[in-house]
């Protein structure tokens, strides 16, 4: 009776392992469809699903930096993008960036791409400069995100504050960009990679300009997330000459309570297959992972840190 009953007792851990394994679940945070965090999110995921064993893996798309880092805090994603001043307003629980409280139970997985913070208007709107939007219509990205936290920085470093313009919206790339082509605003400022998908597809339907982010601007904003940055001539139709502007790293961010082997597998996945980062979007032809564990504004995920390490490239 003692050996069917220790038996059934291994039967029993046996298929909880089992279970457990087959139960590991990953759920990818990203941002809006028409931006570049939702592309490299849907290649990671693909990535997780064929390496990590006994992985279930789901994307979604969300308001991008604030809403993930929140939603990662609460244990409801595993892995998400958010850019690194959003990241070191949800560490030190920066109340007017949208963090109550610090959510200390954050952890880096790296750095990935720059975003770029990119200001395009109507050509017929008149506006070649910051100094023009003044009176204008203008999308800020959606409230309280990251892009929105970044135009409220640079606006002010420049002088000018939502007051200014006639018109102030909380949008999108994607919906921004509708309202513009339907002579509905004039401009937008939206932080993300080069050749967003969602201006591409303005510059193709009319006449756009790309507003410049001067270099004395950036450093007037005070904060060393924040860099000087330039947006390549050709990166859109029309766009003939380079615009210089600021660039903010991108970092992928987990929590305390994913697995060290889980946390170590989500690095290893995704620093070891750029290409397949590249292919879904060009913005991930600038991870360096070089720079992956450079000027972190939280700590790494140990099952992260065991992988850089492994890779001699954190002491």
């Amino acid at each position: 009776m003692k050996v069917i009953k220790h038996c059934l007792l291994g039967a029993t851990l046996a298929l909880s392992v089992t279970a457990t394994q087959a139960n590991e679940f990953i759920n990818v945070l990203t941002g809006g469809t028409s931006g570049v965090y939702y592309p490299l999110g849907v290649a990671i995921s693909q990535l997780y699903g064929e390496h990590i064993p006994n992985a279930r893996v789901q994307v979604q798309a969300t308001r991008a930096s604030v809403e993930n880092l929140t939603l990662l805090d609460r244990g409801r994603g595993e892995i998400g993008f958010a850019l690194a001043d959003s990241v070191a307003d949800a560490w030190n629980g920066v109340e007017e960036a949208g963090f109550q409280a610090p959510l200390k139970k954050l952890r880096a997985v790296g750095s990935t791409y720059s975003n770029y913070i990119q200001i395009v208007a109507r050509a017929d709107s008149g506006i070649t400069s910051l100094e023009d939007l003044k009176g204008k219509r203008i999308s800020v990205g959606a409230p309280r995100s990251g892009t929105e936290l970044n135009a409220r920085a640079i606006f002010k470093a420049a002088g000018l504050g939502y007051e200014d313009f006639s018109r102030t919206e909380y949008l999108p790339f994607g919906e921004s960009v509708e309202l513009m082509k339907n002579r509905q605003l004039d401009a937008t400022l939206q932080s993300a990679g080069l050749g967003m998908a969602a201006f591409r597809d303005l510059a193709s339907h009319a006449p756009v300009v790309f507003i410049p982010i001067p270099e004395e601007v950036v450093a007037r904003i005070g904060n060393d997330a924040y860099r000087t940055g330039v947006i390549p001539a050709g990166t859109y139709t029309g766009q003939d000459a380079d615009v210089p502007t600021v660039s903010i790293s991108n970092l992928l961010v987990t929590h305390e309570k994913v697995s060290d082997d889980t946390a170590y597998q989500m690095a290893k996945q995704v620093y070891e297959n750029l290409p397949a980062l590249g292919n879904a979007h060009s913005a991930a032809h600038g991870i360096d992972p070089e720079l992956a564990v450079e000027g972190l504004p939280l700590p790494l995920h140990p099952g992260a840190e065991r992988y850089f390490k492994e890779k001699g490239l954190l002491n």
